[in-house]
């Protein structure tokens, strides 16, 4: 998958890592084969959409 394509279902994830809350970070893969994973995307915290 490149940038300027749009993920289709069944499509692998790319990898990401996210700072996990309180401290730490999150890594996609650490999750293969060991649970389902919801990414939840939205523009702005406290806005309507």
């Amino acid at each position: 998958m490149t940038d300027s394509t749009m993920p289709t279902p069944g499509d692998t994830a790319p990898e990401l890592t996210l700072p996990a809350w309180p401290e730490g970070e999150v890594t996609l893969s650490q999750f293969a084969g060991q649970k389902n994973v919801v990414l939840f995307f939205y523009p702005k915290d406290d806005t309507p959409g």
